[in-house]
Parts: C-alpha cells; structure tokens; sequence
C-alpha cells in the first residue's frame, strides 16, 4: 500500500500529466480509461481544467466510484474547497473562488435542507406531469423538419427540445429561451475565454434576479418551478444566493446533460445499425435503450470536485486529507468487472446499475427529467422518421465537453419517413 508521497513503479500513486481537455482524449477517453483501470487504485495526476492545472486523484474503477460518491469523507461543501484548490493548483488562483450555494456544492445539514425544500417544488408529480407538454414540445418541432433534409440534430433537435422543456419548467417566457440558450452555451464552453464565460454568468445572473423580482411583484401565480420555490408550502425558505444557484443548477442538469443523453443516443444507434433496427421493431425496447445509452456514452464524463476531509483508502493507495479527488463516470460505466463486453452497445442489457447521474446524496435531481425527454424523443423520432442516414461519415464528427460534459458538437442527419 501506498500514500501520496510513495514511489509506485506500477504509476498508481504517482504523479503524472493527464490533459482530460485534449482533442484526442474528448474524442476517445475510454482508451486511457482501459489503461488505467489496469492499476490497483487511484492515479494523481495534474489534470487540466479551464483555467489551470490541478494535483488531483483520478478514480476509474466502477466499485471505487460507486463507493466514493456516497462517501461523506469526499466533501463538496463549497467553502472548504476554494483553499484546497489554492493549495493544489499549478497557477495562482488566490483571486478565485467557488461561490455556488447549491445543493450540489454543499455537505450535511446544509445540503439535507437544500435538496429538502427543492424535492418539495421538484415534486415527480410535476415531472410526470410535464410528459404531454414535452410531447407537445417534440411533436411541433420535428412537425417542421422536412423528411429527406439534412439538419444538425444537435443544434435542430438535441439542444432545442430540452431549452424549451427547463424554460418552461422554470418559468421562463419563451422569448428569453434563446438567451438561456447561448449564455449556457458560453458557459460550458472549453473555447469559451474566461472573459467571455464571466460576462455569459453575469448576463444571466441579471436576468434570473430580475425575473424573481417581477415574479414576486407581480404576484405571479403561474404553476411554475421558480413561483414554487419563491412560496414554498411551509416556513422553509431559499434566501437569494440559494435560490439563484439552484436555477443554476437546474439550468445544467435540466439541459446540458439531456442534450447530450439525446445526440448520443441517436449518434449510438446510428453507428450500430443492428440495434436501431431492433428498437425500431419493439417501441417498448425505448426506456431500457436508455438505461444503456446513458452506461455507453454518458452525458457526464467526471464528478463535479470533491476534496478529502480525512485520509481515505482507495485499492491499495491512502489519499491524505485534503487532496483533491475526481470520480470518472464514463470509465465506471464501461468497467468490464461491472458491465460484461462494456464496449458493446446492447439495448437489452440490464444497464440500471450505471453511474451516468452519479450515486448517493448527490445523485442528479434531474435525472427523471432527463430519462423522460430522451424516451419522449425517441419515441416521437421513431414514430415519426423511421428510417435514419447519417449525413457525414460518423468517425469524422467530434466531440465536445467540459471536464464535466460530453457530447457531439454537431450531428448531421437526413430523417425519413
């Protein structure tokens, strides 16, 4: 067993320089992913990140991952992180800091009481009820796709269907839709500068506080997610900073991710020809086909930051306190000591057991959003345009994300009836 300062011949334990941001990595990160779950445990590795280089540890193998997303020893309470990002970054960052106040950036009791009041306005009754509207939504647009035309799927489908969907979940009018739209965009960006990312944070920060503002005023009684937030139904409330980072949050979980669950899915059928035939031939195949796609190309590629609050085992390396962990979603989903053939796309499998919205406390509160929109769409896709052709050759499109996001920066696609 080894600690941080211990020589490991294998690489397990040592330092080394993992770009998860280069171009061959987005393209194919399952190839590094195999090579380092051939160790016995974590790797620390200096990972890049937008803004600098950071000392973490890299954790790929499904058990540990499973295992340490519901370990309170990983802290993600957003107050104790900005000094161990200090600490372990390759640059001065002593002029950043984290200043979230969400659910997904907070420990026990403040994060029991966060995901308490959300649950209560973010009821499944309103999820399930957002079914016929998200039919609604998908029906109209691809009611204006002409069969036989080439469109981007991604900007055309992929990316329109789920802004509309959290737009109006949270009460947003339609025309400010595609402002949302660009400023998370910008935000999730790697080619977006930091300047850049800043003004898209500031524009739409603006623009939430004034809509809760006009809300409040206006005695707005639309049935809407920020109006159930705004008056909850006891004495429980969300002060400003909280409830601007909740939107925050639901603005990720309720887009970015579904767009990419959406672009990939379609972009997995299409490169296994086999498996759209079967799910074109069995509809009721579709929310288990999703189950799989979110295991074979997960829409998140790495945990949001966690840091140790005290020393933690992992395989047989000790990470100190106060070091900085990632959890690689994507390499615990395709772990062949979890999944059989994990490099294989099977619709049939019984893929439930995937890590695509992480595990414990901090599983995604949009996870039935999402599983919801990608089998509507599928759906509707299927129903409407049996028969797909991809565009371009499929090993030529790229791949796009931040350290936390994957998915297709554009798909192009003729759809027929």
């Amino acid at each position: 067993m080894t600690d941080s300062t211990g020589a490991d011949t294998s690489g397990t334990g040592t330092s080394a320089e993992a770009d998860l941001l280069s171009w061959d990595f987005i393209q194919d990160p399952y190839l590094t992913y195999r090579e380092m779950r051939a160790g016995t445990g974590p790797r620390r590795l200096v990972i890049k990140t937008l803004s600098t280089g950071l000392h973490a540890w890299l954790v790929t193998e499904y058990s540990d991952v499973r295992r340490l997303l519901a370990d309170p020893r990983l802290s993600k309470a957003a107050g104790g992180a900005a000094p161990i990002i200090a600490k372990h970054s390759t640059e001065d960052v002593s002029g950043e800091s984290i200043t979230s106040e969400s659910m997904l950036f907070s420990d026990p009791p403040q994060h029991s009481r966060l995901r308490r009041m959300f649950s209560r306005a973010f009821t499944m009754r309103r999820t399930q009820n957002l079914r016929t509207r998200i039919e609604e939504l998908t029906d109209q647009l691809l009611g204006s796709i002409p069969t036989g035309t080439e469109i981007d799927l991604v900007e055309s489908v992929a990316m329109a269907i789920p802004i509309a969907v959290i737009g109006e979940l949270l009460g947003v009018p339609r025309a400010a839709h595609h402002d949302l739209r660009r400023w998370n965009r910008t935000l999730t960006s790697v080619d977006s500068e930091p300047s850049e990312k800043y003004r898209a944070y500031m524009a739409s920060l603006e623009y939430f506080r004034n809509l809760i503002t006009e809300k409040m005023r206006s005695h707005d009684t639309a049935d809407d997610l920020i109006n159930a937030m705004i008056n909850p139904d006891n004495e429980e409330r969300f002060d400003e900073s909280e409830l601007l980072s909740t939107i925050f949050l639901m603005m990720n979980a309720g887009y970015e991710t579904t767009a990419n669950l959406i672009s990939s899915s379609v972009y997995a059928l299409l490169t296994h020809p086999e498996q759209l035939e079967l799910l074109r031939g069995d509809a009721t195949l579709i929310p288990n086909a999703v189950e799989e796609f979110l295991r074979y190309e997960s829409p998140l590629n790495l945990s949001t930051l966690r840091y140790t609050t005290e020393p933690v085992e992992i395989g047989d390396t000790v990470v100190p306190a106060g070091e900085v962990v990632f959890l690689a979603l994507c390499s615990a989903n395709r772990d062949p000591d979890r999944f059989a053939e994990p490099d294989r796309l099977d619709i049939r499998r019984n893929a439930a057991t995937h890590l695509a919205f992480g595990h414990g406390i901090h599983h995604c509160v949009g996870a039935p959003l999402a599983r919801l929109e990608g089998e509507i769409v599928l759906a509707r896709l299927l129903d409407k345009f049996p028969h797909w052709e991809a565009a371009e050759p499929l090993d030529r499109l790229s791949w796009r994300y931040t350290l936390q996001f994957r998915g297709l920066e554009r798909l192009p696609v003729k759809l027929h009836a």
